[in-house]
């Protein structure tokens, strides 16, 4: 039977972006034209001829009428299409689990005075092992958090993603009775992981050399790294886009942006697996747009066990200074000899501006948006040609200056406006210079730059790193306060301390503020917030 057909008719680009776009990839200044088989050779075959046209707008576009099934070709003079308005993403939400604390707001008043989250291990016996300190959670508190059942069976990582992603909705004043008014159709939650569930996992194997009649139920959907993102869905009933990125410590800020974009961008939604079908039912299959309100983002990290320190050791990346632990973590110091390993979550509720505002939110920051790329060079450093993180030619590369260069040509920032960086610097040998070299390339010419490093304070939480770097970023903006770089008594060589904060914090008035993660697979990651205006 032949697939009925649509008449011969010029459709705008963004109509059909949207219709056709789970099928051709079509750039949006192109016009599509529809022809009908009577037209075509073969009479029983659908066909479509796509052509570029090159006059004019005014010219070539047209828009559509439908009702009742049937289209109507319109002429472009007859309508005037109104321009579109981008929708704004502002931060109204925080919520972190950290070394320093479980509340956002006390987590960052510690940062400013310098206190330092790093200690020896409690966990566990690491008597035998070289690095035995690291940004370790030492009590938690999950009543009215986490629900029983999961407190006592979910790997960390889980639990304080549950507990962030909590708070940071009570910070938002998303309470029981808002949540009810909420379309939670139009909210979505992406948390991700950079190593999940490793106790899961070992569980599992270990089990598994006894009798497979040993596996727990929960080995593999405790193991899984979307798994934090659907319980918080499943309890919210939030129905959105519900997934988990994991890019190593580019993870949080992969997810930040990806989430802000579901926000300003929404979802082509069709209920249609064909472009026969998109045809037969004269495009009334499409939802053409489906965006959020509310996006709950972030990531989680709960690796301090025997495998995840030994691991890390074995790469020869852990900080080994285990008689002072509070000055282990040196970015850009001289004497630093690898990162400390931290735990924890940080989840930031982001909301549609005029959504927040309908609803009386407390607006901290507005994201400006941000880039991600990738080195393709090394496994755990970045790039040294011409193309990568210390690039000194004015060339677009594959790495780190590529990265926060897009983030300013994406969020349409100028760099002169960036004037404080929240860096990714883990107080490793290599990266942290190369990553003030980077910085300064970008934006060395602003007088006003200031850029410090909350790692100092909470050692490095992989995954979680961004988003809790991204809190104190947003906190920055909104107390005009940004917090010391601890243990900087030595300087490296490359760098210029006029750029560094001190070891007190300082006063900023931020114009817009970046924060950098870069992490193992050369997965590059910027994101921009500024002042809501």
């Amino acid at each position: 039977m032949a697939a009925s057909c649509l008449p011969c008719t010029w459709l705008p680009a963004f109509e059909l972006d949207h219709a056709l776009e789970p099928l051709l990839l079509l750039s949006s200044n192109r016009r599509m034209k529809l022809i009908s088989p009577s037209s075509c050779n073969n009479s029983n075959i659908t066909r479509f001829a796509i052509r570029k046209r090159r006059q004019s707008h005014a010219n070539q576009a047209a828009a559509y009428s439908a009702s009742d099934g049937k289209t109507t070709a319109v002429s472009a003079k007859s309508e005037k299409v109104a321009p579109e308005v981008k929708r704004r993403v502002v931060v109204t939400g925080l919520g972190a689990v950290t070394p320093l604390g479980d509340d956002a707001h006390l987590f960052y008043t510690k940062l400013l005075e310098g206190v330092s989250g790093i200690s020896q291990i409690e966990g566990f016996d690491c008597s035998e092992l070289p690095t035995r300190i690291a940004g370790e959670i030492k009590t938690l508190l999950t009543d009215g958090l986490v629900p029983p059942k999961h407190a006592k069976r979910a790997d960390n990582y889980l639990i304080y993603a549950l507990i962030a992603g909590k708070k940071a909705l009570a910070d938002a004043g998303i309470t029981e009775q808002v949540s009810g008014e909420l379309n939670k159709n139009r909210c979505g939650v992406l948390i991700g992981t950079a190593m999940g569930s490793m106790r899961a996992l070992k569980d599992g194997i270990d089990a598994i050399k006894i009798s497979y009649k040993k596996m727990s139920p929960f080995s593999v959907p405790y193991s899984m790294t979307s798994m934090a993102s659907a319980i918080i869905a499943m309890d919210l009933e939030w129905m959105g886009p519900n997934y988990a990125i994991s890019s190593a410590c580019a993870t949080s800020n992969c997810c930040i942006l990806t989430a802000a974009n579901h926000i300003i961008k929404g979802d082509a939604v069709s209920s249609s697996s064909s472009l026969a079908d998109i045809i037969r039912n004269s495009l009334k299959a499409i939802t053409f747009v489906k965006w959020q309100d509310l996006m709950l983002c972030g990531g989680s990290d709960g690796v301090i066990i025997p495998e995840g320190i030994a691991g890390f050791i074995a790469c020869n990346n852990l900080s080994r200074r285990n008689s002072d632990p509070t000055k282990a973590s040196r970015p850009w110091d001289s004497d630093r000899d690898g990162f400390v390993m931290g735990e924890g979550a940080g989840v930031i509720l982001l909301e549609e501006l005029e959504h927040a505002k309908r609803r009386g939110a407390e607006i901290y920051a507005e994201f400006m948006g941000g880039s991600f790329t990738c080195d393709a060079y090394h496994k755990s450093e970045s790039r040294l040609d011409g193309f990568g993180a210390v690039a000194c030619v004015e060339s677009s590369g594959l790495g780190a200056v590529a990265c926060m260069e897009k983030a300013l040509t994406n969020s349409g920032v100028s760099r002169e406006d960036v004037n404080y960086i929240n860096a990714h610097a883990t107080s490793t040998r290599v990266g942290d210079p190369r990553e003030f070299k980077a910085v300064m390339h970008c934006f060395g010419q602003n007088p006003e730059l200031r850029m410090n490093s909350t790692k100092s304070m909470t050692g490095h939480l992989l995954g979680a790193a961004g988003a809790v770097e991204a809190i104190a970023t947003v906190k920055a903006i909104q107390t005009g306060w940004i917090h010391p770089n601890i243990n900087l008594e030595n300087p490296d060589k490359d760098v210029d301390t006029r750029v560094l904060v001190g070891p007190k914090k300082e006063r900023l008035d931020i114009k817009v503020a970046m924060s950098n993660s870069f992490g193992f697979g050369g997965h590059n990651s910027s994101i921009l917030f500024a002042v809501h205006k």
